[in-house]
């Protein structure tokens, strides 16, 4: 798998954001606070940036790309597609807040895990809309772990699956660098960041789907999907 072009895929973490940038078929790993710090780190342009956080807020109910990702996946790691919150929401101050605001207009209430996700994308929501000039994809890692053939069923919280989804990588041609875990990030953070990267490669080629076909649009205007 011959890169004509770099691209990069993007993964919370601990630190903040990591990157896998991709060029050649090698990937090289930077770590930023802010995802303008990490573009702004990287050593090259890339031509297509993916990232694994919700892009295109809904105002109210599901987004089709939520439901049509979950339907990729088997059954067991289904509940990994978060069910993204609603723009009102994300602005939130306290869950308490956020639980109300989506129990409002989508008649569910927001967990924990997803209100502790609604700063990553609030940052993100805020630098797609400013205009960064590049190509910016959203990615579901565990999507696209599973369109390459991975067996995905066990948790890459666990040596299997992280051991399953390292040979997926591999076998898609690649290289990788040494993802043992670090200050700044954890082991599935790098495995899923790399995925995102192998996405954005099939975007740049022409490769890439995107769920749905049809890119939906609320009332920020940007085009809501995932790429796979």
């Amino acid at each position: 798998m011959r890169a004509a072009a770099p691209v990069l895929g993007v993964d919370g973490c601990r630190a903040g954001w990591v990157g896998a940038l991709l060029v050649d078929d090698r990937v090289e790993l930077v770590v930023a606070r802010t995802i303008a710090a990490l573009l702004a780190s990287v050593p090259v342009t890339p031509v297509v940036v993916g990232i694994d956080i919700p892009i295109g807020l809904p105002d109210a109910g599901p987004r089709q790309g939520d439901v049509l990702a979950r339907r990729q996946l088997p059954v067991g790691r289904k509940s990994s597609v978060f069910p993204t919150p609603v723009r009102a929401a994300v602005s939130a101050a306290t869950w308490q807040e956020a639980n109300q605001a989506n129990r409002r207009a989508t008649g569910k209430g927001l967990s924990h895990q997803g209100f502790n996700l609604c700063r990553k994308i609030a940052e993100v929501d805020a630098w797609v809309r400013s205009g960064p000039g590049l190509t910016v994809l959203e990615v579901h890692p565990e999507v696209s772990f599973a369109a390459m053939g991975a067996d995905t069923v066990p948790s890459k919280k666990r040596l299997e699956g992280r051991a399953n989804r390292l040979a997926a990588l591999q076998d898609a041609g690649l290289r990788l660098p040494d993802v043992a875990r670090t200050p700044a990030c954890d082991v599935d953070d790098v495995l899923d960041a790399c995925a995102v990267a192998w996405t954005a490669l099939r975007h740049a080629r022409g490769e890439s789907r995107s769920l749905p076909e049809v890119p939906e649009r609320f009332s920020d205007g940007l085009a809501a999907a995932i790429h796979v």
